[in-house]
């Protein structure tokens, strides 16, 4: 059974088109109609996903405590690395100081992340 190529309205509507859509993903090989659909589908749930589980932007707090964990570093490292004070660090990390522009791009390079990343905020 395919799901229509409808707005999703409901959470079974979006169940079931979850469950088309994994059928034909485990399926293997699809036909260009099948990808077209597959393309369509995912679209459908994606804008009733954004509708209804919208996910909240990560703090600039959130988004440098993450980058530390992901590299391993504490904040002495931090600084040592990067020359950013350990106050503005400190500030940042406990959610009483934004990124600045700067910051953006000190921060970028050292986690080799793009500075689009950590300007969501800006």
């Amino acid at each position: 059974m395919k799901f229509p190529l409808t707005s999703i309205r409901s959470n079974d509507d979006l169940e079931a088109a979850q469950k088309v859509m994994d059928r034909l993903l485990t399926k293997g090989d699809v036909s260009s109609g099948e990808e077209l659909y597959l393309d369509a589908l995912s679209d459908l749930i994606a804008a009733y996903e954004d509708d209804h589980y919208a996910i909240p932007s990560a703090s600039d707090a959130d988004m440098l405590r993450h980058l530390m964990e992901a590299k391993g570093v504490n904040q002495a490292e931090l600084h040592r690395s990067t020359k950013i004070p350990k106050s503005t660090i400190s500030e940042i990390l406990n959610g009483k100081k934004p990124f600045s522009r700067q910051i953006i791009v000190t921060l970028a390079s050292y986690f080799g992340v793009e500075k689009s990343i950590l300007a969501h905020n800006l």
